[in-house]
């Protein structure tokens, strides 16, 4: 009679822990569907949107261009909800400090932003290799100015390897600095761009001009000019007409870093 009882006890825990095996995979699957961006014609050069748990870089290839590749970056990030955990290079100066204005004025609430800066690129890399093993992390930005020796192949691998790991999005903020092999599920191109103007001629809502270089797996690839629809949380066309547009604010000027409240 204990035998059958004993038996009976030892199948129904092996049953239970079958049972959560299963619901953890589910769980974890459903956790990295990717996050459409909105766009249709972009999410389906990417296979329904941007790949969750993986490595994503956006190059900057100028460095005037750094607002624009910055700002997508947040968009994607408040696209994602979740903590944002954002890792810069000491010499923040180069570029001024992320702005809470305007971050708030894409969407992205900066209560929701932590923001480390690391002494050198060593420290970077470190800082978001632990960042992005963070369960709590759902989306990662790493920022790099100009080459960056220390962000190899093998580095880049280990930084996805995190990122698979844990669900988080690692976005690689390349600023000045020629594409390399790496181990990005993508790349791509970011820069600002012209948009329509509103009345009395004031700039334009968010345009940025996007190239997706690079698509691991997928023949996914192009070019597209888009507007950031805050209101929706969401990339539309712009409009053919084009006139004055603006970079997203979310780096506050270096020489108005020390004004910021």
């Amino acid at each position: 009679m204990n035998t059958m009882v004993d038996d009976s006890a030892s199948r129904l825990a092996r049953m239970k822990r079958l049972k959560d095996r299963v619901e953890s995979r589910w769980r974890k699957q459903d956790g990295l569907r990717p996050t459409p961006l909105g766009h249709g014609v972009i999410d389906a050069a990417l296979g329904g949107g941007l790949a969750r748990g993986r490595l994503h870089e956006l190059h900057a290839l100028l460095p005037e261009d750094a607002p624009g590749a910055a700002g997508f970056a947040a968009m994607l990030a408040a696209q994602r909800g979740g903590v944002v955990i954002w890792v810069r290079p000491g010499r923040a100066g180069l570029s001024g400090q992320p702005y809470a204005l305007g971050l708030r004025d894409i969407g992205l609430d900066p209560a929701r932003l932590l923001l480390c800066i690391a002494p050198d690129t060593a420290g970077i890399l470190q800082i978001a290799n632990e960042a992005a093993r963070c369960p709590q992390a759902a989306t990662v930005i790493a920022e790099f100015w100009r080459r960056a020796p220390e962000f190899s192949l093998s580095a880049s691998r280990r930084l996805a390897l995190s990122a698979e790991t844990s669900g988080a999005t690692l976005l690689m903020l390349r600023i000045g600095a020629e594409p390399e092999p790496s181990a990005a599920t993508t790349r791509w191109s970011v820069a600002s761009a012209p948009s329509m103007p509103l009345l009395a001629n004031a700039p334009g809502h968010i345009a940025l001009d996007l190239a997706l270089l690079r698509q691991r797996g997928g023949a996914g690839e192009g070019k597209w000019r888009v507007v950031w629809d805050r209101e929706h949380g969401r990339f539309i066309d712009v409009p053919p007409l084009s006139g004055a547009g603006r970079p997203p604010a979310v780096l506050r000027p270096a020489g108005l870093a020390r004004d910021a409240a």
